[in-house]
């Protein structure tokens, strides 16, 4: 996913400040894909200069609203529907286990076990989440389905790096 088509998804919307799009990604897709206020402001003169947004209405202070495209709603529904998401990913934390060999069977328990715990932590956030994502406005809706993705993802890496921590006590020489 790229920031572009975060926007314009967004922008799908309705038409919205940077600061409201900002507030929008703290809200509901900062755990997918965060963004920080000079990467919205920077998007938005890309999508701009792109013709996939317009400025729809300025106001005090040099607010401007933007709005999305026809043809930026060409460009979010060709995104969504042709083309495949990028499924390979990198895994700092799963290129350490392969390594793990490197120090001695107890660092490599407490690793893990660090592991499960960070998983752990990351669940209870996302489950904080839900009251957030409980009505049936389709941000909502479709969030609470990524949601649901992230908390079986969380558990799965606790109940993984757990099992892996286990794995280590059986190894020889522990």
């Amino acid at each position: 996913m790229s920031l572009r088509h975060a926007m314009l998804g967004l922008l799908a919307r309705g038409p919205a400040s940077g600061y409201d799009l900002l507030k929008l990604f703290e809200i509901s897709l900062a755990n997918v894909w965060p963004a920080t206020q000079s990467q919205v402001y920077a998007e938005l003169g890309r999508l701009a200069d792109a013709d996939l947004v317009k400025v729809a209405a300025e106001g005090p202070r040099g607010r401007k609203e933007y709005a999305i495209t026809d043809d930026g709603v060409a460009e979010l529904r060709h995104w969504l529907t042709d083309v495949e998401p990028n499924r390979v990913g990198r895994s700092d934390m799963l290129l350490r286990v392969f390594f793990l060999d490197s120090v001695d069977h107890g660092q490599a328990r407490e690793y893990l076990e660090r592991q499960a715990v960070v998983a752990a932590r990351s669940h209870q956030s996302l489950l904080g989440l839900r009251d957030v994502v409980a009505g049936s406005d389709p941000l909502e809706t479709y969030g609470r389905i990524a949601l649901e993705y992230g908390l079986r993802l969380t558990s799965m890496q606790r109940e993984w790096a757990e099992w892996a921590a286990g794995e280590i006590d059986r190894q020889p020489g522990t």
